[in-house]
């Protein structure tokens, strides 16, 4: 079998998927949770919580099962998801979304990305640029895509990004601006003009922006703001979210795209292709939550602030400085107060000098950039109060 070539490999190789030889890198979650299991520390690696969700959601997907929705479910997903959906939107943000033609149930936000990404791009010389650090998946998606990856650095300590760095990455060539707000994985939470500048270049630029707002209720004394609502924006956002985050749910994998009908059908053509139908009895479910009374939203966003207090305030006390993350998961913290120079090697040590585990930033960056994100560790608060308490005090041994 002949090797991979092409742009897939070049933008695979620069993204840092790909080892010195060839082979496919294993992902930095992958090798982390695998200490955690074989120390036993807490991992803080991995963002998925360690509670489940609310019991109606629950208990909705159990009735689904008891009643035989075992089987495939409707490509575009079941009318009531889609219906719920539609709600939602307009619920929250004044957005009158038609449910036969402007949603899309997918098999969580990553496999909507990776379709969207699949169908717009049209040739090796497209360009999607995001905003870096960057969930992982998206440099392995534009890598399948074939398309080149443009990147604008996100700096330390509140990570805003520099307007005039953006607009010198936007250009003719760009086919997609990849926006993940709130952020994965530096906690930021955009700012308004930011998120004007980005509708106005890709307006000027004739780009589609992909808008991944799987956070979107987990902001702190913000609130979140979705491109597809600003003036311009609607007409060209792709608005991708998740049940995961939201509902604690992350192994049902139900997400959902919405914007207008051209761009949805674009995504559906590939999506029929990939996992065509999932989570039949899990559909149902969300479409349970996402009706759920608006204490439940808050309150979740609450909770979270107060877990992001107690990381926050044990990172402290161990010797790091933190950057206060304003929603998502994740708080990211500077090691260098404790000598670190290499937050790598760093993560892969702290399960044995302290019993937590964490996730170096560089691992979130393309390979060129790493070494200005070397001494950041990005640690997850999305665990039960009682095992941030613990972890907290286990770093708090790195001073003593």
């Amino acid at each position: 079998m002949s090797e991979p070539t092409g742009a897939w490999k070049r933008t695979a190789a620069g993204a840092g998927l790909l080892g010195p030889d060839g082979s496919v890198s294993p992902t930095i979650f992958a090798e982390m949770t695998a200490l955690a299991t074989s120390t036993g520390a807490i991992n803080l690696g991995q963002g998925f919580p360690d509670e489940d969700g609310p019991l109606e959601v629950l208990d909705a997907a159990r009735e689904a099962i008891a009643q035989g929705a075992n089987q495939y479910a409707p490509g575009r997903g079941i009318p009531d998801l889609r219906l719920a959906i539609s709600e939602h939107q307009q619920r929250f943000y004044g957005l009158h979304l038609d449910p036969d033609r402007h949603v899309l149930v997918s098999a969580g936000a990553t496999e909507a990305i990776a379709a969207a990404l699949l169908a717009l791009v049209d040739s090796a010389d497209d360009e999607i640029v995001v905003f870096e650090p960057y969930y992982d998946s998206y440099a392995a998606c534009v890598a399948l895509a074939g398309a080149r990856l443009v990147t604008v650095p996100l700096r330390w300590p509140d990570f805003q990004p520099d307007l005039d760095a953006l607009e010198r990455a936007v250009t003719d060539r760009t086919r997609v601006i990849l926006v993940n707000n709130p952020h994965n994985p530096t906690g930021a939470v955009f700012e308004t003009p930011v998120l004007q500048r980005i509708v106005e270049l890709a307006e000027r630029h004739d780009a589609i922006i992909v808008a991944d707002e799987v956070y979107e209720h987990l902001t702190f004394d913000v609130p979140h703001v979705p491109l597809a609502t600003l003036p311009g924006g609607w007409e060209r956002t792709l608005t991708i979210s998740s049940a995961g985050k939201t509902f604690s749910t992350t192994g049902w994998k139900i997400g959902w795209a919405t914007g207008p009908a051209p761009l949805i059908t674009a995504v559906n053509t590939v999506k029929q292709y990939l996992t065509y139908s999932n989570g039949t009895p899990f559909q149902p479910a969300i479409a349970t939550g996402l009706r759920l009374h608006d204490a439940f939203f808050e309150g979740i966003a609450s909770e979270l602030a107060l877990k992001r207090d107690i990381l926050g305030a044990g990172l402290r006390a161990a010797g790091f400085t933190v950057s206060e993350p304003r929603g998502s998961y994740f708080t990211v913290a500077d090691a260098s107060p404790l000598g670190v120079t290499d937050a790598a090697a760093f993560c892969r040590d702290l399960p044995q000098r302290a019993g937590v585990v964490g996730v170096p930033v560089s691992a979130f960056v393309t390979t060129e950039h790493r070494a200005q994100y070397a001494t950041l560790v990005r640690f997850a608060a999305c665990k039960r109060v009682e095992v941030l308490e613990d972890a907290a005090g286990r770093l708090a041994a790195l001073m003593r």
